[in-house]
């Protein structure tokens, strides 16, 4: 049996990769928009012509936002109903209103580092 072919491409950083889809930007150039859209990649980057379209994200961002949000708000709910008396009627239109501001706040930036990741490692059609 032979041993597959060395892959001789050229490595992809991940750190740089993931920073630049936070910010919104093409992993490969750091330059061009990742996003036509709020949620949609744009097709190309304007800069270094990569493909954008190619990711299959999906669902993870969100699972990765309701995480996320888990883990900050239920110790902060917990946190600030021990200090505070707040009455339960302003409790139900503070905590859902800060779960949509933060959701809002976080889909993109995470949504743009799962398709810098999927770059990186080549996943997903990017080759």
């Amino acid at each position: 049996m032979t041993d597959p072919a060395p892959d001789t491409r050229t490595d992809r950083p991940i750190g740089p990769a993931i920073g630049h889809g936070l910010r919104g930007r093409c992993p490969a150039c750091g330059e061009g928009r990742l996003f036509a859209c709020f949620l949609k990649a744009a097709p190309t980057c304007t800069r270094c012509g990569l493909h954008l379209d190619a990711h299959q994200a999906d669902d993870f961002p969100a699972y990765i936002v309701i995480l996320l949000l888990g883990h900050i708000l239920v110790p902060l709910m917990i946190e600030v109903n021990a200090a505070f008396a707040i009455p339960l009627g302003w409790q139900a239109l503070i905590w859902p209103g800060l779960a949509i501001l933060l959701a809002v706040a976080m889909i993109q930036p995470i949504k743009g580092g799962v398709i810098a990741f999927q770059w990186s490692r080549r996943m997903a059609g990017f080759r």
